[in-house]
C-alpha cells in the first residue's frame, strides 16, 4: 500500500546521479505516496493515516539503506525500526 521507500531511493538516486530517470523514481514514487495517504483518510482519520504513512515511510526508508545502501544494521538501530512499527500499530488499534 506504501511507496514512499521508492521515493526514498529517488532521492538518493537523484544525490548520486541527477538524470531524468532517477527524477522520474523521485517524482513517481512521491506522487503515488500522497495518492494512497489521500486514499487512505477517506477510511480512516488524519492522525492515523498520517502516522502509519510516515512510519511506513521511515521504517522502509531504513530497511532500504541497510539493505542497498549498506547502512547501520546495529541492534539499537533494529529496536528502534520495532519501536516505530509497535507504535504505529497501537494506535491504529486504539484509533
Amino acid at each position: 500500500m506504501e511507496v514512499k521507500p521508492d521515493g526514498v531511493i529517488g532521492i538518493k538516486r537523484v544525490a548520486k546521479n541527477n538524470n531524468w530517470t532517477n527524477n522520474i523514481i523521485l517524482i513517481g514514487g512521491f506522487i503515488i505516496s500522497f495518492q494512497l495517504l489521500v486514499s487512505a483518510m477517506e477510511t480512516i482519520t488524519l492522525a492515523t493515516a498520517y502516522a502509519v504513512w510516515t512510519g511506513i515511510g521511515t521504517v522502509g526508508a531504513a530497511i532500504v539503506g541497510m539493505m542497498f545502501f549498506k547502512e547501520s544494521t546495529s541492534c539499537i538501530r533494529i529496536s528502534c525500526i520495532l519501536g516505530i512499527i509497535f507504535a504505529v500499530v497501537g494506535l491504529k488499534l486504539v484509533s
